[in-house]
């Protein structure tokens, strides 16, 4: 059942709550929300499979059933998160997924609320390519919305991310298109919190800052350039660790997932 939260600046904030006991939030990453994504499937693991957690997955601004506002910033976002906790009674664990464990570690160093955090593959940019792409990434989506093609801003997300052409081109075609269009606005969202402008480095500074403890974990069959941040956010927190899941991917699996969420918030 759909119920919403007012953030701070009157957005809406649509949220599903499940479960019994210590609150936990699950953030999810670029174009997903509560219809699609991983948040859905860890809530299900910690809710039922461990069922001492109340566990909130949310559709982020510009996503889903919540609103939206022509000035959205991370600061926004993290009005709505803390919106969350305060809804929760105050505190809660926070479960960031992709682009939305930076938005997790964000919040974190906010002091909104949050007890502890754990985050799946953030993906800062540790190498030079890299960071050369997601500068070109910036300027051509910021130029995409500013035109007004918004089907073109998946595709520059996709194209990031190492999806072959042709993949893409078969992409636009199918019909989960029209879903991802509708979304498109909030690449820019993704892209802030990241802060891809300024080279998307790991924020070592503000990981210090972040008092409550940090799981930073990675997949083991993922490629460098999405295992490096894990240990640097790790190393950078002061109560952080670092923790690997065997064969895993950037789609992790959720029941591969929660009993290590289960053992960490324990």
């Amino acid at each position: 059942m759909t119920s919403f939260v007012t953030s701070a600046d009157g957005t809406p904030i649509a949220y599903t709550k499940i479960g019994g006991g210590p609150a936990v939030i699950v953030i999810d990453g670029a174009m997903c929300h509560r219809a699609f994504g991983p948040s859905g499937g860890v809530a299900e693991q910690l809710a039922d499979q461990y069922a001492v957690y109340t566990v909130y997955t949310y559709d982020r601004r510009g996503r889903g059933e919540s609103g939206d506002d022509a000035a959205t910033t991370p600061e926004r976002e993290i009005e709505d998160i803390a919106a969350l906790i305060q809804e929760a009674g105050g505190s809660a664990a926070l479960v960031g997924f992709s682009s939305g464990g930076a938005l997790a570690l964000l919040a974190a160093a906010a002091d909104v609320g949050v007890t502890k955090l754990a985050c799946y593959e953030v993906p800062y940019i540790t190498q030079d390519w890299h960071r050369e792409a997601g500068l070109k990434y910036t300027a051509d989506l910021h130029q995409a919305l500013d035109e007004g093609r918004l089907g073109d801003m998946p595709a520059l997300f996709m194209a990031l991310v190492g999806m072959p052409p042709e993949q893409i081109e078969g992409m636009r075609r199918s019909p989960a298109w029209p879903m991802f269009e509708a979304v498109a606005k909030t690449l820019t969202y993704d892209n802030a919190v990241l802060d891809y402008k300024n080279g998307g480095a790991v924020p070592a500074d503000l990981c210090a800052s972040i008092t409550v403890p940090v799981l930073a974990m990675d997949g083991g069959a993922s490629p460098d350039l999405l295992r490096e941040p894990a240990a640097l956010i790790a190393e950078a927190c002061p109560r952080g660790e670092r923790r690997t899941l065997p064969d895993q991917t950037h789609e992790v699996d959720a029941k591969v997932l929660g009993p290590v969420l289960a053992e960490f918030f324990a």
